[in-house]
């Protein structure tokens, strides 16, 4: 995880605004809430966690910025196993051969206030990419006091058609609509990646030093 994190870091710096600031999405605290109509009877969610990425942010002229985020899909869940079983399949996201969605922004405009922006991006699901707008919230932007990080916060909500992408099944009983609020952390990258360095560095020597003391222990018992 930490060599994909680092490339993505490299990457991202290689293309980086010159007054902006490169987070990584923190997995821990991203997560997407899509919600569907079923039979006008319920309004069922499932979650996705599994999001990484980069965010170029410039905090002086928020337009400038730009985002890259990718899921695994085959982590989407509703709380249903048979149902999330079904979005594995090829009626729904078909894993096997589209195990990710991605979103590359395009352009990002300021909105009715100043913590408001609308990013458009290109949204590939199923293969098949589309552009989709965000409404977005920036929550807060500062030092994170538990990781001394930089750090950005921010809400996005969006609505779109399923069957855009190839995901028709079911429609109209199950509503074509759906909507998506997704809230995210990011850091900033160069001490996000150090940070998750050092975490497995220390894992790795604690480890060591477990293995080291069952193997002392062994070899006492057989003295």
């Amino acid at each position: 995880m930490i060599r994909s994190i680092a490339l993505a870091t490299v990457l991202a710096f290689a293309s980086v605004p010159l007054h902006a600031t490169t987070y990584i999405l923190e997995s821990q605290h991203s997560q997407g809430v899509v919600r569907w109509n079923h039979l006008g009877f319920s309004n069922p969610t499932a979650q996705f966690t599994m999001v990484q990425g980069t965010l170029d942010f410039d905090q002086a002229d928020p337009t400038r910025s730009t985002v890259a985020v990718t899921i695994e899909l085959a982590h989407l869940s509703s709380g249903v196993p048979d149902l999330d079983e079904n979005f594995r399949t090829v009626d729904f996201f078909d894993t096997a051969k589209y195990p990710t969605a991605t979103f590359r922004s395009t352009k990002v405009e300021r909105g009715s206030a100043p913590d408001k922006l609308k990013v458009t991006g290109n949204l590939t699901v199923r293969g098949v990419t589309k552009p989709v707008t965000l409404d977005v919230t920036i929550n807060k932007v500062g030092t994170n006091i538990r990781s001394h990080l930089p750090s950005i916060g921010f809400e996005a909500t969006t609505t779109l058609k399923r069957s855009d992408f190839g995901l028709g099944a079911f429609v109209p009983q199950v509503s074509d609509e759906v909507s998506i609020h997704i809230t995210c952390q990011a850091d900033e990258a160069k001490g996000y990646v150090k940070q998750l360095k050092a975490e497995a560095d220390a894992a790795a020597e604690d480890a060591r030093a477990a293995a080291k003391k069952a193997a002392d222990a062994e070899a006492a018992a057989h003295n």
